[in-house]
């Protein structure tokens, strides 16, 4: 009763009202204030994406360790750390001279969520521990902000930051990414046969022609043949003389890669506003030095009329509704229709370099600042399993919410594609 007569909870409210309530009301309006206060919360921690199946990252660059949480991945799916590594290997740092010379394994360990090789279905907690971190390589970063870094907007945003490595921004957080998104692929290719697949289309001012790349045949070991991950091999080869060019001069590029998707279930994507481009484009944006996204014609699209951009239908040998072009991109209306998915993906030149530029200091005075440190030249290369993740994620998510809405009754098989195969009395488990 006490914090009620000392303090009136509605303005006009004479004491004599309020002395005459039940202490019941005191303690009922007490607990749903404070209810109604938790509801109103905004989350803006900024460091989890999904919402069924949902990856919270955590780490610094120079901190103990990087890693994710997994929450709300299926039961009964093997698992185990080699699942993860493949992708991690071919995200880490030091593999090639066109790379940051960083040398760190990228270890991942399993903490949780995984019993005798199954998944439990609860949470998921992957770790790798920083072993190479070389904090004393950013002692004018702590004075000077770096042009085109997070340093000044993280100052501006929290009053405080993280120098060694940038801390959040790094995109040593990619791993945590990298981690749960191999987790997805494994989830979408056991479910659907579906394949992900980056590969870098650009570097600088050298562009991969559209034409030279069969997406309906590309595979992982093309991508692989080489360390900027073209899966041109002439085209490689003007890409690594392009970042070879600047790496001796301390400067970077940027690029551009290109991700498809293959064997894509139907109906992904929930209009209006988590639209299945609108969810590609914000995961993969929210990764570091993105600057551009593009899906299906993008922005050449514009250039077209309507009956140049449309994609025809008809029905295949399978008596399944297609599409003879694909300008679409894979998806119409937010929603996936079968098709190959495509997008591209636009990354700044490294913001890092070891040439003098100007800037100013956290005391607001200008300065000159010649960085040091271990970067990548050019991000593209390391980007392809990161951006391949992200998209991932975004997929397996969708799949998962798909299901729930429209697949939990018996679909109309008129017009939709049940997402799980029908199985015979004896295939049914439980």
């Amino acid at each position: 009763m006490a914090s009620l007569s000392s303090k009136p909870f509605l303005s006009g409210f004479a004491s004599p009202l309020n002395s005459d309530l039940p202490s019941s009301f005191s303690l009922h309006f007490s607990l749903r204030r404070r209810l109604l206060n938790n509801r109103l919360q905004i989350r803006a921690s900024g460091s989890s994406y999904g919402s069924h199946f949902r990856v919270t990252t955590y780490g610094e660059s120079h901190g103990g360790g990087v890693g994710c949480v997994i929450d709300g991945c299926p039961p009964r799916i093997p698992l185990s750390e080699s699942d993860m590594q493949l992708d991690l290997d071919r995200r880490r740092p030091g593999q090639s001279r066109i790379t940051t010379p960083r040398k760190e394994t990228d270890t991942c360990k399993i903490f949780s969520g995984v019993s005798e090789g199954l998944t439990t279905g609860t949470p998921i907690h992957v770790f790798v521990p920083n072993t190479d971190q070389r904090g004393n390589d950013y002692s004018e970063m702590s004075i000077a902000y770096r042009p085109s870094h997070a340093d000044a907007t993280y100052d501006m945003k929290y009053g405080v930051r993280s120098v060694q490595g940038g801390g959040r921004s790094s995109a040593r957080e990619t791993i945590g990414r990298v981690a749960s998104g191999a987790v997805a692929k494994k989830i979408l290719k056991n479910f659907s046969g579906t394949e992900i697949l980056a590969y870098v289309s650009q570097v600088h001012n050298v562009v991969l022609p559209e034409d030279l790349v069969d997406n309906d045949a590309l595979t992982l070991d093309q991508i692989e043949s080489n360390i900027v991950r073209c899966p041109d091999p002439e085209y490689a080869e003007k890409m690594i003389s392009a970042i070879d060019a600047v790496r001796v001069r301390g400067d970077s590029v940027g690029g551009v890669v290109t991700c498809i998707v293959r064997n894509c279930p139907r109906g992904l994507g929930s209009p209006v506003f988590d639209k299945l481009e609108a969810e590609l484009a914000k995961a993969c944006m929210s990764l570091p030095a993105t600057k551009g996204f593009q899906f299906g014609s993008g922005f050449a699209g514009t250039f077209l009329t309507g009956s140049e951009h449309n994609d025809e239908f008809y029905i295949d040998e399978h008596g399944k509704v297609r599409t003879r072009t694909n300008r679409s991109g894979g998806i119409q209306g937010g929603i996936s229709n079968g098709e190959i998915i495509n997008m591209r993906i636009g990354f700044k030149p490294t913001s890092t370099i070891s040439r003098k530029q100007f800037t100013v200091t956290r005391e607001k005075e200008e300065t000159e600042l010649i960085a040091r440190g271990r970067h990548d030249p050019c991000v593209v290369p390391r980007a392809v399993p990161m951006v391949e993740s992200m998209v991932a994620l975004v997929l397996v998510d969708q799949l998962m919410a798909q299901y729930a809405q429209c697949n939990l009754f018996p679909v109309n098989t008129d017009l939709q594609e049940s997402l799980l195969p029908r199985l015979e009395p004896k295939e049914v488990l439980f």
